[in-house]
């Protein structure tokens, strides 16, 4: 068997479209076609679906995955472990984590780590749904909700606190203070609710079920900055709406909420001192800055 066909079988799984894979691998997506055939002929079976959707692994191709991963996972260690040799802690990482966290918390917070571990290069991929560190989409993944996966390492990172707020161009235009029990009456901003990839950030209806935003968005960010240009009001974690002084935060004793966030590896990746090297300072950081994570 072709290392390199193992190779192109890796990123058709992760990608799951021909077109992201030959991109990716800087070859032709009939030649990619190709190999792909071939190695599933020499296998004697079919390795994916092909669907609309794009490339689904069969109940053979995910049992292929594990051990190409491993191939793959054992590979990298090797050539890192030689590495290391001469330099530890040399080395990209790459961390999975949701928009707000990463932009809001993390990246403002990484001078420490770089000062220390020049050699490390961290690579903050921004993820709308749950990070499939089984297909290498990261080293690193900081999950919304506790993995049920057996085979990867899971700690707690940290808890975290979301509060209502509003800017004071929009509270200008009511007629009084913000109050509880009439939630639904105002200009709400929020997340699209059948495009949630997890429950954790359904809250609004549970704050009011009659509650019909007037905008949303798939994206934190778009909604901090509705929130700020004074379109409505919305639930923002505090370590985003804690930065910005020209927010108010709105009905303190009714609304506070608490989600937590997860920490996942392989314990193949883990392995690797850059990666465990990451690792530790994010629970350091989270450790450190609870402040700002759960403020009072």
């Amino acid at each position: 068997m072709n290392w390199d066909d193992i190779k192109i079988f890796l990123e058709v799984a992760r990608s799951t479209r021909l077109s992201i894979a030959a991109k990716r691998l800087t070859i032709d997506a009939s030649t990619l076609s190709r190999r792909l055939h071939k190695l599933e002929e020499s296998l004697a079976t079919k390795l994916f679906e092909r669907t609309v959707e794009g490339h689904v692994l069969t109940i053979d191709g995910k049992k292929l995955l594990q051990y190409a991963r491993r191939m793959e996972l054992d590979a990298c260690q090797a050539l890192d472990e030689i590495k290391e040799q001469k330099s530890l802690n040399s080395g990209r990482v790459r961390v999975g984590v949701t928009e707000a966290l990463g932009s809001f918390f993390i990246s403002p917070h990484l001078i420490e780590l770089k000062q220390q571990f020049p050699s490390i290069q961290v690579e903050l991929v921004h993820f709308a749904r749950d990070v499939k560190i089984s297909r290498n989409e990261a080293d690193i993944a900081i999950a919304v909700d506790k993995p049920k996966n057996t085979s990867t390492i899971i700690t707690k990172l940290c808890d975290y606190q979301l509060q209502l707020y509003g800017h004071q161009n929009y509270l200008n235009s009511l007629s009084g203070d913000v109050v509880f029990e009439q939630l639904a009456k105002y200009q709400w901003v929020s997340y699209v609710d059948n495009l949630l990839f997890t429950e954790q950030l359904a809250y609004v209806k549970d704050l009011n079920a009659d509650i019909m935003p007037s905008f949303q968005s798939t994206s934190i960010t778009s909604q901090y900055s509705a929130i700020k240009s004074g379109l409505g009001i919305g639930i923002l974690p505090c370590f985003l709406a804690e930065q910005d002084a020209s927010l108010v935060k709105l009905c303190v004793n009714d609304v506070k909420l608490v989600r937590s966030f997860y920490l996942v590896t392989h314990p193949e990746s883990k392995r690797l001192s850059q990666v465990n090297t990451v690792w530790q300072y994010l629970k350091t950081l989270a450790q450190q800055k609870t402040h700002i994570l759960m403020p009072d």
